[in-house]
């Protein structure tokens, strides 16, 4: 393992968890603004420019890409590259491999973005890069498992904290889903295009195991690895029972792989395999919600820091839509709802709220847990950061109960029928009836994504702030030291 040795006497290599959160936080505005503005053009045409590169059907992944994978991606980067020396009190074993996971993964998602923008995608809706940056993801996705598993393995704690758990969790079950869901053949070297090895109904199954695995182990089991970490931290207390978390892990690891098929009733799948899928996505309730009660518990004894302290708002709300969306997740897998509700905007407002409720909330509140201390300073505005919570809290409530309305109306108005059994109404009806859920829409992206730019320059002044404290340090060692040698 001489290839993997530590490249320095330095105790933490915090250099490339600060390379990654910058990375984050600079995804994360550019993608939830496209997201905005693909909002902006579904509400109003005037924002349909004749400019083929930002139609919607462009940036709509560009959107997806940029948040889920590069502000999201990046942020479990930096998160588990600094959970992971923090409990085992190890360096990261390779330096120069947690570079080449920086580089691989950020290039993959700035050529993936560029590529959508003019057109190159595999045409299939949860596989959409094209095949060289497929490669590139797997050879990245493998050195971070090579970094990650070996710096457990020369952990100076025997015992390995349950973060770490969900955080190798997630990195195995990703590598799977990327490798089995993107197996094609490229027309020849030269060419971006290239053929799926599945095809049909088997197609369909495939890239929604993928997808709701995407959402089980990247989006959720991930962040809950951040969660177990950071929440504890925060609250200044421990988890409320390391019991409950072991179980936790296992019971989720296990029913997650299972679900994904409840994205296809009413198909040509065979009816007993979605019937499966949703069985086993009502069962996921028990675990997620012991998962979100361990995590609210954990403040037993700390809840007057809410009062006062603004990262563990961040962080209780993200338990809360965490809990919101698991419970709604299983209720739109029953059948009976699940005709009301796919197809519609109330399965984009679902998404939304695990991915800014939960997700976005969590990071972002664990981002203001750890980058004073990665700069070695306190954060530039704590007041800037009680602006951005509410900012992003109104936007998400906006967000999500205007989609509720669009897609129960959308779904109670394609399945009416008039006294003849013809439909009630027209396909144009219902969109029409969209414009203002939509219109909402739009206005809670725009506050949300205005806190992400009040992070960004509160992030940019500490680490302005930080170099300057350390400049003058720095004048006043060597003041004192030529003093002495005068």
């Amino acid at each position: 393992m001489s290839a993997l040795s530590q490249s320095s006497t330095q105790p933490y290599n915090y250099d490339i968890v600060r390379k990654f959160t910058v990375m984050a936080v600079v995804w994360g505005v550019l993608g939830m603004f496209a997201g905005v503005y693909i909002a902006l053009e579904l509400t109003w045409p005037v924002f349909n420019f004749d400019i083929p590169e930002i139609t919607f059907g462009r940036l709509r992944p560009v959107h997806t890409t940029l948040v889920i994978f590069g502000f999201g991606g990046s942020a479990l980067f930096a998160t588990s590259y600094y959970v992971v020396q923090r409990t085992c009190q190890v360096r990261l074993v390779s330096d120069g491999l947690a570079n080449f996971t920086f580089w691989g993964w950020n290039l993959s998602v700035g050529l993936a973005a560029i590529s959508y923008m003019f057109g190159y995608t595999q045409a299939r809706e949860y596989a959409e890069m094209v095949w060289p940056i497929d490669i590139l993801i797997a050879v990245t996705w493998v050195a971070y498992f090579m970094v990650y598993v070996f710096t457990l393995k020369n952990r100076s704690q025997p015992h390995i904290y349950v973060a770490n758990w969900f955080f190798v969790a997630f990195i195995l079950a990703t590598a799977i889903l990327h490798i089995f869901n993107n197996m094609e053949v490229p027309v020849s070297v030269f060419s971006l295009k290239s053929y799926s090895l599945h095809a049909g109904v088997q197609d369909a199954m495939t890239q929604w195991w993928y997808g709701h695995n995407a959402v089980g182990f990247f989006l959720t089991a991930a962040f809950l690895g951040m969660m177990y970490y950071f929440v504890p931290k925060q609250a200044g207390r421990p988890v409320y029972s390391y019991r409950l978390s072991i179980i936790h892990f296992w019971a989720l690891i296990f029913l997650y792989m299972w679900v994904g098929a409840h994205h296809l009733h009413w198909t040509a799948l065979p009816d007993w395999t979605s019937t499966l899928a949703a069985t086993f996505s009502i069962l996921l309730l028990l675990p997620s919600w012991g998962g979100m009660i361990n995590g609210i518990m954990t403040l037993s004894g700390a809840w007057d820091k809410l009062r006062t302290d603004p990262v563990i708002r961040f962080l209780i709300v993200a338990l809360s839509f965490y809990g919101m969306s698991t419970f709604e997740g299983p209720l739109m897998s029953l059948k009976s709802v699940n005709a009301l509700s796919h197809y519609t905007d109330w399965t984009i407002g679902h998404v939304h709220s695990g991915a800014l409720g939960w997700v976005a909330m969590i990071t972002i509140g664990s981002f203001y847990h750890m980058i004073p201390r990665l700069w070695e300073t306190k954060m530039y505005s704590d007041r800037l950061i009680f602006v951005h919570f509410w900012l992003a809290t109104i936007g998400i409530v906006l967000y999500i109960s205007s989609m509720w309305v669009a897609g129960i109306g959308q779904g109670w108005m394609l399945r009416a029928f008039d006294e003849y059994g013809n439909l009630s109404y027209t396909f144009i009806e219902t969109v029409a009836f969209l414009k203002e859920p939509y219109a909402i829409r739009a206005i809670g992206g725009a506050f949300f994504v205005a806190g992400m730019f009040l992070m960004a320059f509160n992030v940019f002044m500490t680490i302005r702030k930080s170099a300057v404290e350390r400049a003058e340090l720095e004048a006043k060692i060597a003041a004192k030291m030529a003093k002495v040698a005068g």
